[in-house]
């Protein structure tokens, strides 16, 4: 079944940029916490000012709009996809995925380097077509209006979209719910898909095996991950309907949410551009309800991979980055227990949870090795 891509510029009205500022003046803040109980109350200000005063939404709009965008449905759900061709011939086709709290505006970035190498260092060999879609409730996709579309339901609408944009033979890349959404799409298009480079590879350890001591530090950061900062995960899973009544009617509510995970995850500081980018997208959209929905679709069977109760096997190539500040922060060993086929295992000393934003030369070339030996594979 042929697609049909619809032309799409991102563009949002003055009105909407006002309306924002306004419930920005209006803000009702709460007294500084007595304790460390969440992203301080000065640094959410701080970022509120900034959004409100010098923070330039049609920035981000020009990046999206260097490149073309379509809409194109998908399984019954209009879906925002990014499309940059490489004007090197033979250059492989990559899809790279996003995840929560980032979007297409997270990957924009890497499109110039990957698609023309030669300009950003790199040799013509190494050029790939770039497809970015914004997930299902994310961005400028549509919002699934039915229970269903988790990260199964998701890869296969991006194995109809790489299809319907001709290409038979691709190379997938993700964090976050990219990772994930990726791996089963290793597994659902295997016949098509040349290789997965994740960040990091979703495994746990092996119960019957004893942990080295880096195994039992990386379980140990899982762990304490789990105990003082995973709320907004649970919350996401059992009631993401209800925290979207407040995010989507505070600015101020919505930049705590999402901004206390872009500072506390990364390793490399962001600028506040950068964070607001993020934010500023979700606002406009009204996507914060709909984008945690994919928690109560599929964090369940994330955690299973994560913590090694389940290990289903995905059997393309796959390449790894891992960073020092990301959780989790697998073994080699423990990957190989989900992913037998790992030919590239990448141990970075610097970049977190958003390496696109914080690392992109280490992100980048990568991304050039794993797949420099798969593409006339």
């Amino acid at each position: 079944m042929s697609l049909r891509f619809e032309p799409f510029q991102a563009y949002v009205g003055e009105a909407d940029l006002a309306d924002l500022r306004a419930r920005l003046a209006r803000t009702r803040w709460p007294e500084p916490a007595p304790a460390t109980q969440g992203i301080p109350l000065e640094v959410v200000a701080e970022l509120c000012r900034h959004w409100a005063t010098d923070y330039r939404w049609r920035a981000a709009e020009d990046r999206l709009n260097a490149y073309p965008q379509y809409l194109v449905e998908l399984d019954g759900v209009k879906v925002h996809v990014l499309h940059a061709r490489s004007r090197e011939p033979g250059a492989l086709p990559l899809i790279l995925t996003h995840g929560w709290p980032g979007s297409v505006l997270e990957l924009v970035g890497l499109a110039g380097p990957l698609t023309d190498p030669v300009g950003h260092g790199g040799s013509a060999e190494d050029a790939f077509d770039v497809v970015i879609p914004s997930l299902p409730g994310y961005g400028f996709s549509g919002r699934p209006t039915e229970p269903g579309w988790g990260v199964e339901r998701i890869a296969a609408a991006w194995a109809q979209l790489m299809a319907g944009l001709g290409y038979q033979r691709y190379g997938a890349a993700g964090s976050d719910w990219g990772t994930s959404v990726s791996s089963m799409l290793g597994v659902l298009d295997a016949s098509h898909v040349a290789g997965l480079h994740l960040v990091p590879p979703l495994a746990g350890p092996d119960p019957d095996a004893e942990l080295t001591a880096a195994e039992g530090e990386a379980l140990a950061r899982m762990r304490e991950r789990g105990r003082t900062s995973s709320a907004y995960s649970e919350v996401h899973r059992t009631a993401p309907q209800t925290i979207g009544y407040a995010l989507l009617d505070s600015p101020a509510g919505l930049c705590a949410w999402l901004g206390e995970k872009l500072l506390a995850w990364a390793d490399t500081p962001l600028t506040h551009d950068q964070i607001l980018d993020q934010v500023t997208l979700y606002w406009l959209t009204g996507t914060a309800a709909s984008s945690a929905r994919l928690y109560a679709e599929s964090i369940s069977t994330v955690s299973g991979w994560i913590t090694g109760a389940t290990a289903d096997p995905v059997r393309v190539p796959v390449g790894a980055s891992l960073f020092p500040a990301e959780v989790p922060h697998p073994s080699r060993r423990w990957a190989e227990r989900r992913y037998p086929d790992i030919r590239y295992w990448a141990e970075h000393d610097r970049g977190g949870h958003f390496p696109a934003l914080e690392v992109p030369d280490l992100l980048v070339d990568d991304l050039r090795a794993f797949f420099r030996p798969l593409r006339h594979a």
